[in-house]
């Protein structure tokens, strides 16, 4: 049986942490018996894995596969209490500590791939002997290194995509047109993404549903057991919204919606501010066309960053154009005062 009968970590309730704060506990000890020369310590340890598989030669008969991975360490720190005596009596013991987080560290984040992870780690030891520990997970949103780069992305922003479409061989031919408007470019952890959708169906055919949703690019930095650096980018959704339009042949409709980021969640970045990840996101609409196999995709491209009140540069306008197969033109957006609800569709209109 061993001589501690339980060991507690007492945290703050703090749901997440920012770089630079502090957080203060208690480990509680409850011993049965006497412990001589005991080692007591808590650890705050931040880190970051990933791991992946890539074949060299998929194409051929016979290919090797290769084990890429890489590690960071973003934070250790420990406190050892000093035991008076060199022993401690049966009973309850309590001992405080008190870490702090550095200022610029990545967010807690977990894939397939790869993860950040921070947590406290209490122990207690008798020579060489772990007798009990006890590990505490914590949720870090992280802070953008440097935030005047993202100034310029303060500007509403707006994308559009034509996608043309061929029916009964040939014989009938149409196109869907796809915009989607933000106000801005540039958002926070937790925040409301309100954005205008326009649909213009130039075909036979209803536009039935789009689908929207906010993608994190992630692009991940290995290194086989050879040393040779590799790269592996994975999408993955952070939320989504599925609406029916139901767009009539030869309608044009505008449909405001929102979608909520969740919290904590990384921060646009690179890798070399993370060292072995870097993160990007894109809010995506997608349709599958009728009658069809295709679909028409617009990305727009989003910043993530960790507070609001570093942005108060004047807007101007910024518009991007893609074109799938046709000639596609800017079409003048005019705002929606229609009251937005978080995560729903809250107007729309035909034309």
């Amino acid at each position: 049986m061993s001589t501690v009968r339980a060991i507690n970590l007492v945290l703050p309730e703090i749901e997440v942490h920012l770089p630079g704060s502090n957080i203060d506990g208690q480990l509680v000890l409850n011993l049965r018996s006497t412990l001589v020369d005991p080692v007591v310590k808590v650890e705050l340890v931040g880190r970051g894995f990933l791991s992946w598989l890539e074949e060299d030669n998929p194409e051929l008969d016979y290919y090797k596969t290769t084990v890429c991975t890489n590690e960071a360490v973003y934070i250790s720190k420990s406190k050892n209490f000093h035991i008076e005596d060199g022993w401690l009596d049966s009973g309850v013991h309590t001992f405080d500590f008190h870490f702090s987080f550095p200022p610029r560290l990545p967010s807690t984040f977990t894939s397939k791939i790869g993860c950040i992870s921070y947590f406290i780690q209490g122990t207690c030891c008798s020579g060489q002997i772990v007798l009990a520990k006890e590990e505490r997970c914590l949720l870090l949103q992280g802070k953008t290194g440097d935030h005047r780069r993202h100034v310029k992305d303060k500007a509403p922003v707006v994308v559009e995509t034509r996608k043309d479409v061929v029916y009964f061989c040939c014989f009938s031919r149409g196109s869907v047109i796809l915009q989607i408007s933000l106000e801005k470019s540039v958002f926070c952890p937790g925040e409301t993404i309100v954005f205008i959708t326009d649909i213009a169906n130039r075909t036979h055919k209803y536009v039935r549903k789009i689908i929207f949703a906010v993608h994190c690019i992630v692009l991940y930095r290995g290194f086989s057991n050879r040393g040779k650096q590799h790269s592996l980018e994975d999408r993955s959704e952070m939320t989504r919204l599925e609406f029916e339009t139901n767009t009539a042949p030869f309608e044009d409709m505008r449909v405001t919606s929102a979608l909520v980021l969740p919290k904590p969640m990384p921060v646009t970045s690179t890798v070399k501010e993370n060292r072995i990840m870097a993160f990007r996101y894109e809010l995506v609409g997608t349709s599958d066309l009728p009658c069809t196999t295709s679909t028409i995709v617009v990305r727009v491209p989003i910043i993530i960053v960790a507070t609001k009140e570093h942005f108060s540069v004047e807007q101007s306008t910024m518009i991007l154009h893609v074109n799938e197969g046709g000639i596609s033109k800017g079409v003048s957006l005019h705002k929606d005062t229609s009251e937005i609800g978080p995560g729903a569709t809250a107007s729309r209109s035909t034309q």
